[in-house]
């Protein structure tokens, strides 16, 4: 049977400029690998980070060899076995996924046991900027039922006063991505108990997850640089009660379904979260947003263009893809 394996980059540009406490990126850039064996065709989508040491062109020198098995006939597992848990292995093995849904004729879904809702609601991100400009922000999606505020170590409590005060119907998720110290995070505790918070993610480095032994949350603090996979969890109980689940931290879906059930197993809420990338990285990620208790999938709403089939994010609520985008169909 005909094998066929590409990859190229992707360069998406921001309609907007998009700050956290690590920096500001004006575009997104992304790895699509995509796969033919005989008639069908699958997809995939991988996000480098540059937090985890990974570059577009380091993705691509990664892919070459499982490319080559691939092309080669080797079971699909032995080529996913060629990678590290990462971007690059998100977005080949989610070219798998869509491939044998497309061979078999059965959806991802139905492969999974987990069923892609056709609707979720959805945080909206807020960037991280000066007090006023964020209210501003807030108030252009007050209708949103759930928000992400990004922080950092300056005025975090101006910058939350003015969010909340600008969108008072909203819940909020708090992410100063590692920004933040024990000290802080102790001094913010009563703003943090009297506002609508959802989840806390990540308030310090992730060389520092000890200092949250002792921590009594006004809500649930959430793991996102310290959880990859599933081999994570364990050094995570008694320091957060929730996880944040990144494709492209597992190193696709295969992974983040293992990651989901072993997490529900240990008693931890999953947050299902992304890179900021477009519908294709977003839509397998879908899967593990209908088994999660808080969904951050706005990715593509932070481009200027997205794939015309993808996914619809207004209001605050997701609607998933047209059928046949990804992992079914039509």
């Amino acid at each position: 049977m005909l094998r066929h394996a590409n990859v190229r980059r992707q360069r998406w540009p921001l309609k907007a400029p998009f700050r956290i406490s690590r920096g500001v990126k004006t575009a997104a850039e992304t790895v699509i690998v995509t796969l033919r064996r005989g008639e069908a065709c699958g997809r995939g989508e991988g996000t480098p980070y540059p937090r985890y040491g990974e570059s577009a062109e380091g993705v691509l020198a990664l892919l070459a060899e499982p490319l080559a098995a691939f092309e080669a006939g080797a079971p699909d597992d032995a080529v996913l076995a060629l990678l590290p848990a990462g971007a690059a292995r998100n977005a080949l093995d989610c070219a798998l996924w869509d491939l044998r849904a497309r061979e078999g004729g059965r959806s991802v879904a139905a492969m999974t046991g987990l069923a892609r809702p056709a609707e979720v609601v959805c945080a909206i991100t807020l960037s991280l900027d000066e007090p006023d400009a964020m209210a501003a922000a807030a108030r252009a999606s007050a209708g949103a039922p759930l928000i992400k505020i990004k922080l950092d170590a300056d005025s975090p409590a101006e910058r939350l006063e003015a969010v909340a005060a600008a969108a008072p119907r909203s819940r909020f998720i708090v992410d100063p991505n590692e920004g933040w110290t024990r000290a802080i995070l102790d001094d913010l505790r009563p703003l943090l108990a009297r506002l609508p918070i959802a989840l806390i993610e990540q308030p310090l480095p992730t060389d520092s997850d000890h200092d949250l032994e002792g921590f009594d949350p006004p809500a649930p603090v959430c793991a996102d640089e310290s959880l990859h996979t599933a081999e994570d969890l364990a050094g995570l109980r008694g320091r957060y009660q929730a996880v944040n689940i990144k494709l492209d931290k597992t190193g696709g879906l295969t992974e983040a379904v293992a990651t989901l059930r072993a997490a529900r197993a240990m008693g931890f809420q999953v947050m299902t979260g992304c890179m900021v990338a477009s519908s294709l990285a977003i839509t397998p990620a879908l899967h593990i947003a209908g088994a999660s208790d808080v969904v951050d999938l706005d990715g593509p709403w932070w481009l200027a263009g997205d794939w015309p089939a993808g996914v619809r994010l207004e209001g605050g609520v997701m609607r998933a893809p047209k059928l046949g985008f990804w992992g079914d169909q039509p």
